[in-house]
């Protein structure tokens, strides 16, 4: 454990901070249109003090490696700061930074400048007044920085959308599968962490395409262009041909639980050990974490809504 905290102060630091809170996000943000979303959510939100934006890698179709992953996400990031400020000019927009361009090899680091800067950054935090980690892909970056400044375990709650629910008999997810020693890192270090399950529970961050056309196409440019992406998205992959769909905006969650307290709802569990075979073994002496249940579908997408210019809830 990299962790010193005492079980009651990381209980206290395991409940959504006073608002406005300093936050990073780090995100595979090419990997899909949600993240885009979560981004936006950020950079926009009054409760969120953006203070960085970490590329993480990716390796799926729409990329050839992971270096490429984290690449094309650190070119996306930038184009929607761009986006967002012909919006919204007075945005303020935090520094990028470039993560791994590969997986941890056991518990050594993937040094990287997000690395470095999460690990820099985070010793100006405290206990009482923590930095808020919004971690939404595979989180070789954060795990990484905790390796390279452990004193930081003491200073961060991680907020990580990965994997699947304690219960179920696999824990595999595409973040959580893609760097087993990082995400296992995760649940090892004490730091405080807040893990969002998938399945059951982000799953429920639904949305249909007529509901977004009603809402944000005539809201404002960046309103549009994140409708504009998920339409291309639906003809892409072919779901645009049926007749009945819908789309989880999976990592908006990890935002939400630090700008709208309450919207994401947790319980406090002993944090499980990641097994090889990508499965939780239980114990329950180790450490507490909070783990995800449920969220608050309607009121997160009312303040997306809200924030992206909807003419009606202004």
């Amino acid at each position: 454990m990299l962790s010193t905290l005492t079980e009651s102060r990381r209980v206290s630091m395991l409940t959504p901070p006073a608002l406005p809170a300093d936050m990073v996000l780090d995100t595979d943000t090419y990997n899909e249109v949600d993240d885009q979303f979560a981004l936006t959510m950020a950079l926009l939100h009054p409760g969120v003090r953006l203070r960085a934006v970490y590329a993480a890698p990716f390796h799926n179709e729409l990329s050839t490696g992971p270096a490429d992953g984290m690449e094309k996400s650190y070119e996306e990031i930038l184009r929607l700061f761009d986006r967002v400020t012909a919006s919204y000019p007075d945005t303020v927009i935090p520094p990028a930074f470039r993560g791994a361009t590969g997986y941890m090899t056991k518990r050594q680091p993937a040094d990287s400048p997000a690395a470095r800067d999460l690990a820099a950054r985070a010793m100006g935090y405290t206990p009482e007044k923590p930095l808020v980690v919004a971690a939404v892909g595979c989180p070789v970056n954060v795990a990484s920085a905790l390796l390279l400044a452990p004193e930081i375990a003491d200073r961060i709650v991680i907020v990580w959308l990965g994997g699947q629910p304690h219960d179920w008999a696999t824990a595999r997810e595409f973040n959580l599968q893609q760097d087993h020693a990082s995400s296992a890192l995760l649940f090892d270090s004490g730091a405080p962490l807040v893990q969002i399950p998938c399945q059951q529970v982000t799953d429920h961050l639904l949305v249909t395409l007529p509901e977004l056309e009603h809402y944000l196409a005539d809201s404002t440019p960046i309103g549009a262009y994140l409708l504009g992406m998920v339409k291309d998205w639906a003809a892409k992959v072919g779901l645009s041909r049926q007749p009945v769909w819908s789309k989880v905006i999976w990592d908006v969650s990890a935002i939400a639980w630090c700008a709208l307290p309450g919207s994401i709802r947790t319980a406090l569990v002993p944090a499980p050990r990641l097994t090889e075979e990508l499965t939780y073994a239980g114990d329950r002496a180790r450490h507490l974490m909070a783990e995800a249940y449920a969220v608050d579908r309607d009121r997160i997408f009312r303040e997306i809504y809200t924030l992206l210019g909807a003419k009606e809830l202004q």
